[in-house]
């Protein structure tokens, strides 16, 4: 081990620790650093003169450890390897091993323990199980939570008792440990392995989610089909947790080469570049954790432990702080801090001053001079719900990758110009904010040049972009996304309409269905840009279960895919969208960025609906009756109930062109055979420790009962 300072930054080497996991105690005083052999035990305040060890007895790696959050315990820490739970007491510089949680049957992947309750640990692991333990009775689980899938992450709301959050692959369980049964809410949150898991530290309905597909998206789980922000990145994404102090949070990216700078401070109002990069490090930072404020100081300390075998404590200090903060909410601090240092009289009205009673206008502005704080408090309170309550944050959190839609913000002047680009028609709007919105009060929409839609197309667009708008703010909610939302989808519906007319010349006006009843609701009209994270329907699929066999299923054999089989299958059901004939747009799919996919979750016209489904990406063979029964076989046939099949033959029968709808086969295969383990031999096997001979005989005889000759070894036949 050897310690240095570089830039008022601590730098500890631990060589031979080949520590896969850290952890700082509550109180900010010890770390401990989990090697395959030891556990080493750091002190903070004085790192480089020297540090304990804590001997294992164990050949598996610990996959995470943390010391107990709470003052009162926070001298225990949990510490997992492979199937169980040590918990270990660190005291008076000495540890050991207090008891062993053991319940999961297969690798736990995290642990977290309870922000309010310190006797609660909970555990997620591979076994599909998540637990929640009593550490003043560990015989067994007190709460058990299941889910179809293993969990790689779980963690404790910070401001709810009740619940917590696991991740699955790439998806989101909240749970509510007084309904264990199933969970609360599901959110589709990524594409790709979920890598690391935070609540936000003042919202209990507010989490962020790291990823493998490159990006950290920011959830309020209330609203589980749409997230409230991204933050996209280059390379996957290996943890991402709020900063205890303003509105900060540090990413540990995978980066490409070892030595390139993988931690990262971000603002999360301003997601476009991090705000600091922490450099040193010269490998991956498998953990960092905040190490507990000292008295009287405004500075906190960044603990970090890297693949590098070194321990790294980041100064940040208040300036540093400051570039996370939010402008506004900055400046709210310092008003109301310099309010509470004037004397007691300057804090009230000049009531008694001769210009301030005859002066009507200087009193209200003296009104207005003495509430802000209250209200800008409050605005405080919902900037920590994540919702923008500005707009410029409003700006920065919209989703501007909407088809043909290109949006200018100018946050100073309060207004954005919008360009819409829709088959021949060019529509160029102003939309201007009043000082008072979102709070009941609605931006005002005007055309500008070049737009080349008629009067009676202005005047109905117009009429939807009011109405949207103010069902919004009525509810002090930003409308500008949805109003563009509208503005595409209504003006797609219009176009539409018109090349229908001009396509049948000799049909009726009145034969033309009036769009408006169809954009009365605002779900109804933009509710398909939320199946971006509903996922493509499988049409084939096989799973492992636990008797040794092998379940899987295909489409029917006379399913076709409607395009070549070359091209991607959708991710998403909000990607249908881009068969607007049935055929997809393959160039198109290849060259954009898994990131903008959300290009394509436009909601569909009304033409569009009818020809865009799930169905639509295959077509099914066109084939006699005779050949179609023929396919059937007789046990599926006999399956089916009687008012079932008297349809299908019907439909067999109905001119010859259309197909039996036939499912497709779910098949069980039998691959005891491939597995290391043997059940039948698991039966026949004996173990007589008194006669080993005996059990040898006996148990060749069953291996040559059961087929497995490879077994068969006694010591007569090796010639002993």
């Amino acid at each position: 081990m050897a310690a240095r300072w570089s830039s008022e930054n601590v730098v500890v080497e631990f060589r031979d620790s080949q520590a896969t996991a850290m952890s700082v105690d509550c109180l900010g005083q010890h770390a401990v650093l989990s090697g395959r052999r030891f556990l080493y035990i750091v002190n903070l305040d004085a790192p480089f003169e020297g540090h304990r060890k804590i001997s294992r007895q164990s050949k598996w790696d610990i996959g995470a450890v943390q010391w107990n959050p709470h003052d009162s315990f926070a001298h225990y820490f949990a510490a997992s390897s492979n199937q169980r739970v040590d918990l270990y007491k660190w005291k008076d510089g000495t540890g050991e091993v207090g008891t062993t949680l053991q319940g999961h049957t297969r690798v736990i992947s995290d642990l977290d323990w309870a922000v309010f309750e310190p006797d609660l640990l909970v555990t997620s692991s591979v076994d599909t199980y998540i637990y929640i333990w009593d550490i003043k009775d560990t015989r067994k689980p007190t709460v058990a939570l299941s889910a179809v899938a293993g969990a790689s992450q779980v963690k404790w709301n910070k401001k709810n008792a009740n619940c917590l959050a696991t991740s699955h692959d790439g998806d989101v369980r909240i749970w509510d440990k007084r309904k264990p049964s199933t969970a609360v809410e599901y959110l589709a949150a990524h594409l790709s392995k979920i890598h690391g898991l935070d609540w936000h530290p003042d919202s209990e309905h507010i989490l962020a989610t790291s990823s493998q597909d490159n990006s950290v998206k920011f959830w309020d789980y209330r609203q589980p089909r749409k997230y409230l922000n991204i933050l996209p990145c280059q390379v996957p994404v290996w943890k991402a947790r709020y900063t205890p102090f303003s509105n900060g949070l540090v990413t540990v990216m995978v980066p490409q080469l070892r030595r390139e700078n993988s931690l990262l401070l971000w603002n999360v109002f301003d997601l476009n570049t991090p705000v600091h990069t922490f450099v040193g490090h010269d490998d991956v930072v498998l953990e960092f954790q905040w190490r507990r404020q000292k008295e009287g100081s405004k500075d906190y300390q960044l603990v970090t432990w890297s693949r590098d075998q070194t321990l790294r404590m980041w100064r940040v200090d208040f300036q540093m702080q400051r570039l996370c903060a939010n402008d506004i909410l900055d400046g709210v601090d310092e008003f109301i801090e310099s309010i509470s240092l004037l004397p007691e009289p300057e804090k009230t009205l000049h009531t008694q001053d001769p210009d301030h009673q005859h002066n009507s206008s200087h009193g209200e502005e003296e009104v207005v001079k003495e509430d802000p704080p209250s209200s800008l408090l409050e605005e405080r309170k919902s900037d920590q719900l994540g919702l923008p309550q500005t707009l410029q944050q409003e700006f920065s959190l919209i989703n501007v990758q909407i088809r043909n839609v290109n949006v200018e913000m100018d946050a100073a002047d309060r207004s954005c110009t919008v360009s819409v680009h829709c088959s021949n028609h060019r529509v160029k709007m102003l939309v201007k904010f009043p000082a008072q919105y979102p709070n009941n009060a609605a931006p005002s929409f005007q055309f500008i040049n070049p737009t080349t839609i008629t009067s009676t197309m202005k005047a109905k667009l117009l009429k939807i972009l009011k109405d949207t708008s103010l069902q919004k703010v009525k509810r002090n909610q930003s409308c500008l996304e949805p109003c563009l939302r509208q503005l595409v989808s209504c003006l797609e519906s219009f176009v539409n309409q018109e090349d229908s007319a001009s396509s049948n010349p000799f049909a009726l006006p009145n034969s033309v269905t009036p769009p408006l009843p169809t954009f009365a609701r605002v779900t109804t009209a933009y509710g398909s840009y939320q199946d971006a994270n509903i996922p493509f329907p499988r049409t084939s699929g096989a799973r492992f279960c636990g008797a040794g066999y092998l379940v899987y299923f295909t489409r029917p054999m006379t399913m076709h895919r409607a395009v070549s089989p070359t091209e991607p299958t959708p991710r998403s059901l909000s990607a249908l969208s881009a068969y607007h004939t049935g055929l997809i747009a393959p160039m198109k799919i290849r060259t954009e960025a898994p990131g903008n996919l959300r290009l394509y979750s436009g909601s569909p016209t009304r033409s569009e609906k009818e020809q865009v489904s799930i169905s639509s990406f295959y077509y099914k063979e066109r084939m006699s009756p005779r050949s179609a029964r023929r396919r059937w076989s007789i046990q599926a046939i006999n399956d089916f109930p009687k008012s079932r099949r008297w349809k299908s033959k019907r439909e067999g029968s109905d001119s010859g062109n259309r197909p039996i709808k036939a499912a497709g086969k779910v098949i069980i295969q039998d691959v005891s055979c491939l597995l290391p383990v043997h059940k039948s031999l698991g039966e026949l096997y004996i173990l007589n420790v008194n006669d080993i001979q005996e059990t040898c005989q006996k148990n060749a005889t069953s291996a040559m009962l059961v087929g497995r000759k490879d077994l068969v070894q006694t010591p007569e036949s090796l010639g002993l």
